[in-house]
């Protein structure tokens, strides 16, 4: 990186940064949780020769905070989607019910904005359309943050409410839905890096009408792209220099869109596994009455602080899923 000709090539050069940063994402904490590991042995060491109740309180504080790091350190560990590293799009729609269903989308909304909160990872709001009478119809966060996208694909699905509505004036129990879907932020600008030893050249002389030259030296130019196999051509100028540019633009214009489809397509398919936001469809139940419980009916993992909850506590069910799908569920993305 220190070598003056290593952003010659951007797209390389950005690939390889970005490696250096997950790289130091993984070794810097390893490092600081063997240091704690490391000094909390000393400690216990220190212990077992003189005993002291002030030094076991400092190790019994430390042995949990480890065990803390050491959790996180795993979940992460499960994190090895292609995209889990990005930040995350997430869109949040209500679903058939009106206000109900809007209520919950934006009580939906709130859950994940503190979840990025505790996390401090930062929340935009890019699209957000107001209910009629409460709640929202739909929003659009990008939540930015270290492995956004990998925490967060789990939540992809269908949620459905269960609570005694307080839009009801009978006060009648209610169940609501609204969908959430997570997609990974790339770059929205394509960069086209074209290297030379992918090209192929050939220079001839250019025809006219009739199959006249239009002059006498080789100024057309076709450019081949070995790895696609798209031809370009250009014969229109008397300069073989400027018929290379215009062949060149071509090219670049050619790549931009078959990776602007490609780009197209991985987002449709994506889309294709979007649920109907019905009953039955649900990836987990939120229910506030009779009772209190959080069921996610993937992996049967239930908490019965629903309000913990909704207050942004979720690692408890991204965990899990990780732990039941790892990194398949993100190798699609």
């Amino acid at each position: 990186m220190a070598d003056p000709a290593f952003w010659n090539a951007q797209e390389r050069a950005r690939e390889v940064v970005q490696e250096v940063k997950t790289l130091k994402g993984w070794i810097e904490p390893h490092d600081r949780l063997l240091g704690r590991i490391q000094s909390t042995v000393e400690l216990v060491e220190l212990l077992a020769l003189e005993p002291d109740a002030a030094m076991e309180a400092e190790v019994a504080r430390e042995t949990g905070t480890i065990r803390e790091e050491v959790d996180a350190f795993e979940l992460k560990s499960l994190l090895q989607g292609r995209d889990d590293f990005r930040d995350a799009q997430l869109e949040i729609s209500a679903g058939a019910g009106g206000t109900e269903a809007q209520d919950w989308a934006q009580m939906l909304m709130r859950m994940y904005t503190r979840w990025a909160e505790r996390k401090g990872f930062t929340v935009e709001i890019i699209d957000l359309s107001e209910g009629e009478e409460a709640g929202i119809k739909g929003a659009v966060l990008e939540i930015k943050g270290e492995y956004a996208y990998g925490f967060l694909r789990p939540e992809s699905g269908v949620h459905r409410l269960v609570r005694i509505s307080p839009f009801d004036s009978q006060a009648r129990r209610h169940t609501s839905f609204a969908s959430v879907f997570v997609y990974p932020v790339v770059n929205e600008e394509i960069n086209i890096e074209i290297r030379d030893d992918d090209l192929k050249i050939d220079v001839y002389r250019a025809s006219g009408a009739g199959g006249q030259h239009v002059n006498k030296t080789s100024s057309a130019v076709r450019i081949t792209h070995l790895p696609t196999g798209i031809v370009v051509a250009s014969q229109q100028e008397r300069s073989q220099f400027k018929n290379k540019a215009t062949a060149m633009k071509q090219l670049k214009n050619k790549l931009y869109q078959r990776e602007a489809e490609k780009q197209a397509a991985v987002k449709a398919a994506m889309d294709a596994n979007k649920q109907d936001v019905t009953f039955g469809s649900q990836i987990r139940s939120y229910v506030f009455q009779p009772y209190t419980m959080v069921n996610d009916h993937r992996t049967e993992l239930k908490l019965t602080d629903v309000h913990k909850v909704m207050d942004g506590a979720i690692d408890p069910f991204i965990q899990a899923f990780l732990k039941q799908n790892g990194a398949a569920g993100g190798a699609a993305a």
